[in-house]
């Protein structure tokens, strides 16, 4: 179900009673939708570490030449190694 922001705040009530029947409530601002209503508790969380050998990074990420480059973003120096 699709409702705009107006409906949407003078029926909250059995909107959310709608959610926890298990349906569907999209959002929207002039009929383009641009929020969900989902149940509390329902969002997928990832476990710490779900992300351990998915992302690439260099080896050198803690290195002085990059540490140098960074606080040279940092501080506006234009003397710092380019990168």
């Amino acid at each position: 179900m699709q409702v705009n922001m107006l409906e949407a705040k003078n029926r909250l009530s059995s909107l959310v009673a709608a959610v926890e029947r298990g349906e569907e409530v999209l959002l929207a601002r002039n009929g383009v939708p641009v929020a969900k209503i989902v149940p509390y508790g329902q969002m997928p969380i990832k476990p710490p570490g779900a992300w351990k050998g998915l992302v690439a990074h260099s080896s050198d990420w803690n290195s002085a030449e990059t540490q140098a480059q960074i606080e040279g973003l940092f501080l506006g120096d234009s003397d710092a190694p380019a990168a």
